[in-house]
């Protein structure tokens, strides 16, 4: 299991749904300080908590390595709490590793993958998990049961075009 926020967190939730090994994401929030906090609260109120997906897959198929470098390639971690025109510290990039062995690789993709995929310098932030919360059940599995809403036509969408034919290999039939 991997947890990561790159952003909205119906954005990369959409992407990693379509992964050949990924059998779960739950959207949730994650690396602040307020117990179970709502989508209002992550919006209004100082939670420290970002937007996530915590992703169970099957590492026969695809390895959290694998899957932390689509990350790095799926979003942009050079921008401090902001992704495209979603702004605030619920947008951060952030990387919430399980164990030390997650870290170590974390570490590892952020400085030999990440660095050299990007121009500018890269602000992911790298922390233990402490707590997922998941979010309420009208976010999960967004962008399949509202497509036709405007921010998935808008946002998603164009994201779910370019990921598709940037590993079409990786993706389920």
């Amino acid at each position: 299991m991997m947890t990561i926020g790159g952003g909205c967190f119906w954005c990369i939730e959409a992407l990693y749904s379509q992964l050949k090994g990924v059998t779960k994401v739950v959207s949730g929030y994650a690396g602040g300080h307020t117990t179970n906090p709502t989508y209002q609260q992550m919006h209004y109120d100082a939670t420290g908590h970002a937007e996530v997906i915590q992703v169970t897959f099957d590492s026969e198929i695809i390895s959290y390595r694998d899957l932390l470098e689509i990350f790095y390639a799926v979003h942009d971690p050079t921008t401090p709490n902001q992704q495209g025109n979603d702004v605030g510290e619920e947008y951060r990039s952030i990387i919430l590793y399980h164990d030390e062995n997650q870290k170590e690789i974390a570490e590892d993709v952020t400085k030999n993958f990440a660095t050299k995929h990007w121009d500018k310098p890269v602000t992911t932030e790298l922390k233990p998990l402490d707590v997922f919360y998941p979010a309420e059940e009208y976010h999960q599995n967004f962008f399949a049961q509202n497509p036709e809403q405007a921010y998935c036509q808008i946002i998603i969408n164009p994201k779910l075009t370019k990921f598709r034919k940037q590993f079409a290999e990786r993706l389920k039939n």
